[in-house]
């Protein structure tokens, strides 16, 4: 198994996944703004997070294999300064799938007790094919949202939002250098196509970027904080291919500051590509009221 030493975060790394994601959503970016709110400085994107993730479970994986599925909590931020490791939990999975409990550890400094900043589980695809991920299963359909408020802070259900993109060459590279992810399916053209792609895989943490990008800056908007995320790969985005991600609020919290998305990414051809579903912290949002319908 490889053993990688922990990544110790910088506000450099911030900035940069920024500027990939599109996210510069200021808890994130301002140091000042995020004084201010209850992190008391800025704190990593949940999706840089899960990048670091990915990249340590292909090095401990015996062969190449595509992530499909993730689910994340964030019960704590991870800070500037900050070294996270992670710990996979093997778990029994369907054949060709490897299955993991997933956990990101976060400490300021020698001789704190670690914090459990990302806790989920995730799925790899062994052999990955387009075949092969069309025979996986569907996510499943948005659940009930059960009873929820008419209104938060101007939010309501029912309202969307929605950016498109191109990942290019230049975007997959810059991603390979900043987390170190290095998965052959994104990172080798000669190895995807050997398998049946198109080209290289855009990978899965910048496909959520979309849903981060999305969620940080126009619905709910700057100041939203990631509680929790779940991620399905149904289709592989190609590089150069034109993706659109929306997000819908499908529940409002009033009395916790809590919004419920659906989220999903739509390739050029209007397939699914990516289904999700977001719950945020809406408590520190810069613009109480100041969202407006795309």
């Amino acid at each position: 198994m490889h053993e990688d030493l922990p990544r110790v975060l910088s506000q450099r790394d911030f900035d940069r996944f920024a500027a990939l994601s599109r996210d510069d959503n200021p808890i994130h970016c301002d140091p000042a703004f995020a004084r201010g709110t209850h992190f008391g400085a800025t704190v990593a994107h949940g999706m840089f997070l899960f990048s670091l993730l990915c990249a340590h479970t292909a090095r401990q994986l015996p062969g190449p294999a595509l992530p499909v599925a993730q689910t994340l909590m964030f019960p704590a931020p991870a800070f500037v300064g900050d070294a996270v490791a992670f710990t996979l939990a093997a778990q029994q999975a369907p054949s060709g799938l490897a299955a993991y409990g997933t956990t990101v550890h976060s400490a300021a400094g020698p001789g704190e007790a670690p914090r459990v900043t990302a806790v989920g589980e995730s799925r790899w695809l062994a052999d990955a094919s387009p075949g092969a991920l069309a025979r996986q299963p569907a996510a499943p359909g948005q659940q009930p949202a059960g009873a929820g408020d008419a209104a938060l802070h101007g939010l309501r259900p029912g309202q969307q939002a929605a950016a498109a993109r191109v990942f290019t060459a230049a975007d997959l590279d810059e991603y390979i250098a900043l987390t170190g992810d290095a998965n052959p399916f994104h990172a080798d053209a000669g190895f995807a196509r050997a398998r049946g792609f198109a080209g290289p895989v855009v990978p899965l943490p910048l496909l959520a970027g979309m849903f981060s990008d999305l969620l940080g800056t126009r619905l709910p908007g700057r100041g939203t904080g990631w509680m929790k995320q779940s991620l399905c790969l149904a289709a592989p985005a190609r590089q150069d291919e034109p993706l659109t991600a929306r997000v819908r609020i499908v529940r409002l919290r009033a009395d916790k500051d809590l919004v419920d998305l659906a989220s999903v990414v739509t390739g050029a051809d209007g397939r699914v590509v990516v289904q999700g579903e977001s719950l945020v912290l809406v408590r520190n949002l810069a613009d109480k009221g100041a969202y407006r319908a795309a």
